[in-house]
């Protein structure tokens, strides 16, 4: 589980595959703590590693988007 990796001191991470990224803003809006709108329309991950309060919504983030560039690991 998600827990358990923490709890060995590993980290998530999210990365966006910003080519095939739409700019929908859906990411943002379901996780703001990880992900933001850039200057050029597309998303950005805007930390190192996924806040442990965030994992969760980080996770619902990737699995929402609609194009599918987002992964969350």
């Amino acid at each position: 589980s998600v827990g358990a990796l923490i709890r060995e001191g590993f980290w998530m991470k999210a990365t966006i595959e910003r080519s095939g990224c739409i700019g929908c803003g859906l990411c943002p809006e379901i996780c703001p703590e990880v992900f933001e709108m850039a200057d050029d329309g597309l998303a950005e991950v805007i930390v190192d590693e996924i806040p442990a309060e965030a994992e969760d919504a980080a996770q619902e983030a990737a699995e929402s988007c609609p194009v599918s560039v987002i992964t969350v690991e």
